[in-house]
């Protein structure tokens, strides 16, 4: 038997040379990485590791998942440069913190810029020049009301807040995107300076456009902020199209 070596005749292709962005996505979410595929441009590509996350959905649960974030970020391409992470829980953000994350994260990856749905959304908010804000989500109240609270410590006056009330988070993301835009319409209050629409289980995407041609004003997604933040991160030099006006702030 003859064992030869051969050496590629090409230069080595640098794959996303936009940028690599690693996702710590739960491990029940359907949907985020679909999402993300769909609105993040073709020179960039994402890499994605699962926490384990439990149901129901509560503020108990959701903080429960914080001991795994750092052992799932360090199975992102270990050994490849990363140019962002995204963690992928808007309501596991609201439980945990911010900057919590950020340090769970660096424990594995250090030095990469972390973003995620809540730090995502407050960038983008004050990005559109938003005060005041509705929210939509498919939590239950007593979720409904940490996310509230978190946004109004940011200071955004947040009019009103409705939810579906669901516990699971895999059967978010099965609420269908009619419903999501005809919810939208009854959600938004006619006082507020854009809609949020929380949560990465949600198939909210598909329909932002839609939802702001009716509305009349801008509609931000837990995954369209996200997409958005990273890109700012990576310094992307191009707007986004297809997926609501927040996209076509680029470059900021």
């Amino acid at each position: 038997m003859k064992v030869s070596t051969i050496e590629p005749a090409q230069p080595l292709d640098h794959l996303a040379p936009a940028g690599r962005i690693g996702v710590v996505a739960l491990a029940t979410d359907f949907n985020i990485e679909q999402d993300l595929r769909r609105m993040l441009p073709g020179d960039t590509q994402i890499f994605t590791s699962r926490v384990r996350n439990y149901n129901p959905l509560t503020i108990e649960n959701l903080r429960s998942m914080a001991p795994g974030i750092s052992a799932a970020a360090d199975t992102i391409l270990p050994g490849t440069q990363l140019d962002a992470i995204i963690y992928g829980c808007t309501s596991g953000t609201v439980a945990i913190g911010s900057e919590r994350i950020a340090e769970l994260i660096h424990q594995s990856c250090p030095g990469v810029p972390v973003t995620n749905p809540v730090t995502a959304a407050v960038a983008a908010f004050r990005q559109l020049g938003a005060r005041r804000i509705s929210i939509l989500t498919p939590y239950t109240e007593q979720v409904n009301c940490e996310v509230a609270e978190l946004f109004q410590r940011h200071g955004f006056e947040v009019l009103n807040i409705a939810g579906f009330g669901f516990e699971d988070d895999t059967a978010m993301t099965f609420i269908s995107p009619v419903d999501i835009v005809n919810a939208a319409k009854n959600v938004c209050d006619a006082q507020a300076d854009l809609l949020f629409v929380s949560c990465t289980a949600l198939r909210a995407s598909v329909v932002l456009d839609e939802i702001e041609a009716q509305l009349g004003k801008p509609v931000v997604s837990s995954n369209q902020a996200l997409t958005w933040h990273s890109l700012q991160l990576l310094g992307y030099p191009a707007p986004v199209s297809g997926y609501g006006s927040l996209l076509q702030q680029l470059p900021v």
